[in-house]
């Protein structure tokens, strides 16, 4: 199924931008990405199902509940992260996968390379944070 090309491969600028073996390459590290937080989303639930122990101490009980409270979170940002490599895969199957989406020029790939869901190029990123931090001074 996934292809042993990510240990060799490397997309370069020297070829066509999201060429088939670029759009491989990505494809196989967002599935990869994804599958490995699913498994560890598995063995959370599972441990937390698993940790269903009486504690005689309250402190014990509150340590145990803010612990828990940390994994749900957490796990909650992966399942957002997840649905950001679902988007990211169906853009590679609509064919708009690494183009931004305010400019519609290519993303670096060096920027695809260091994270695969990226949307936007550096420059209109820098601008997006930019006007947040804006909106947010006010």
């Amino acid at each position: 199924m996934l292809k042993k090309m990510n240990d060799t491969y490397s997309p370069t600028a020297d070829e066509p931008f999201m060429n088939e073996r670029q759009r491989e390459y990505f494809r196989s590290r967002l599935v990869v990405w994804r599958d490995d937080i699913i498994a560890e989303s598995r063995e959370t639930l599972e441990a937390l199902q698993s940790e269903n122990e009486n504690h005689a101490d309250l402190a014990d009980r509150a340590s145990s509940e803010t612990g828990r409270s940390i994994e749900l979170r957490a796990r909650d940002r992966q399942r957002k992260l997840t649905a950001k490599i679902d988007a990211a895969l169906r853009r590679i199957d609509e064919g708009t996968y690494g183009y931004c989406e305010e400019t519609g020029e290519p993303i670096s790939l060096r920027r695809l390379d260091a994270r695969p869901i990226a949307t936007l190029s550096i420059e209109a990123q820098e601008r997006h944070e930019r006007r947040e931090r804006i909106y947010r001074d006010d």
